[in-house]
């Protein structure tokens, strides 16, 4: 399980993320769909987990597999901007 204060952050971000998918979660952390709810459940307040429930469920972009095959990229281009 991932203990690091930053790595929990941004997994965390990564999953309120509409364009990054579950798979990318995995892919850079090798926590599963379930681990991640798992991991939302425990560092969010009950509202915020709900809410987060409530966005992704049946959300294509969060799912690989799901997803058009026009998008092939992880997030918004304006997300990663440099200084």
């Amino acid at each position: 399980m991932i203990t690091k204060e930053e790595d929990i952050s941004r997994i965390i971000e990564m999953a309120w993320e509409d364009r990054t998918p579950f798979e990318a979660i995995e892919t850079q952390y090798r926590l599963s769909e379930k681990e991640v709810k798992e991991l939302m459940r425990k560092s969010l307040k009950a509202k915020s987990y709900k809410l987060w429930r409530e966005r992704v469920t049946g959300r294509k972009t969060k799912h690989k597999q799901l997803r058009s095959s026009e998008i092939t990229r992880a997030y918004c281009p304006t997300q990663y901007k440099q200084k």
